[in-house]
């Protein structure tokens, strides 16, 4: 799958965040600040993309079930910082969507 630029940028920026790919516990909370400044499609686009290159080792049912938690559960502040200090203060490259 392509993805747009700036699509492509973040999917980087997560990379960097996370070099060895993101822990199980990192899921919701990532999914979590993705959605604050994604739609649904772009979230959906950048975790498949992690998916096929192998940076989350789960499939796409596993993901569904990730972003529905999102919706239900919302991660704890705690979770939300940790992920935010882990990807450090990189960003992509629109400003307007910075976490």
């Amino acid at each position: 799958m392509i993805l747009p630029p700036f699509l492509t940028s973040i999917v980087e920026w997560l990379r960097a965040g996370y070099p060895d790919g993101v822990p199980e516990q990192d899921y919701v909370p990532l999914f979590a600040l993705l959605s604050r400044r994604l739609s649904e499609e772009e979230v959906d686009q950048v975790a498949d993309r992690l998916v096929e290159d192998g940076d989350l080792p789960i499939d796409k049912t596993d993901i569904a079930v990730f972003i529905t938690k999102i919706t239900n559960e919302m991660p704890s502040d705690r979770d939300i910082d940790r992920v935010r200090r882990h990807l450090g203060t990189g960003s992509w490259d629109r400003t307007d969507h910075d976490l």
